[in-house]
């Protein structure tokens, strides 16, 4: 079976978690902990960052490199067109959304917790002792934010990034106003990228991720919110319905809770 090294909660292991399910291949997701089992990820595959797929005895790492594998190997359900413009303009709007959607998304949802003190806390893992929540929680929102400006997150690019993520989603509500899909009348890489990385702008209402009951429908205030933008969001929220499959309770299956990392 396919092993899927991941975050839960990272926009580019979904982008890839919906490719597998499109594909209908069996995988099994592995949570990473960050830090250290980043380390142990190192160890196994020379590479730290997620995701990472493992087929067999073969790891391939980065989301694109794992799409573009899938459809060599795994050639069923194609996720890129073989007609050539179809085809330029797929891989071209694939590498927009991971360089604009998915950077930017992360910016924008760290401006949402920093405001929200009740949001912030609700992203934390179940598992997740009340003390710790209770702290979290209690962070003063300057001190968050002091924090964001050390990793490169100040209130400029904050504010940047929203403005682009704003002309992004009106973009993309007109290319979808009268085509079901971004490239053609088939479903293609491009439209996973899309709809997997703008998870971090609005979180699914349905049970996909691993998410605590409190995030699910939430996401970023002025994106998601926003009537203008709410044609997008449908047409994600059907694409998920079509294609992407609900977690299930029992270990080990398709779409199942992450197991954590164990690397001898």
């Amino acid at each position: 079976m396919l092993e899927l090294y991941q975050f839960e909660l990272s926009q580019y292991s979904e982008k890839v978690r919906l490719i597998l399910d499109y594909k209908g291949l069996e995988y099994r997701k592995i949570e990473v902990t960050p830090g250290i089992g980043q380390v142990d990820l190192y160890r196994l595959t020379g590479q730290r960052q997620v995701p990472v797929l493992k087929d067999g005895s073969r790891y391939i790492a980065d989301s694109t490199e794992i799409a573009k594998y899938l459809d060599l190997h795994y050639p069923e359900r194609p996720l890129i067109p073989k007609e050539p413009k179809q085809r330029g303009l797929c891989l071209m709007m694939e590498e927009w959304a991971d360089e604009s959607i998915g950077i930017k998304g992360r910016k924008a949802l760290f401006a949402a917790i920093s405001q929200d003190q009740n949001f912030r806390k609700a992203l934390l893992p179940t598992s997740t002792p009340d003390v710790l929540k209770t702290l979290v929680e209690g962070v003063p929102s300057d001190v968050v934010k002091l924090v964001g400006s050390g990793i490169g997150y100040t209130p400029d690019a904050i504010k940047l990034a929203i403005a682009d993520l704003k002309q992004d989603l009106e973009a993309l509500c007109l290319l979808l106003a009268e085509s079901p899909y971004l490239v053609g009348d088939e479903p293609c890489l491009a439209d996973f990228a899309v709809a997997g990385l703008s998870i971090l702008l609005r979180f699914p209402q349905g049970n996909y991720i691993n998410l605590p009951e409190g995030v699910k429908g939430r996401g970023v205030p002025g994106l998601t919110d926003n009537l203008i933008y709410e044609p997008f969001f449908l047409w994600r929220d059907r694409l998920y319905a079509q294609y992407r499959k609900p977690l299930i309770p029992t270990y080990g299956s398709t779409g199942s809770s992450p197991t954590s990392i164990r690397i001898d």
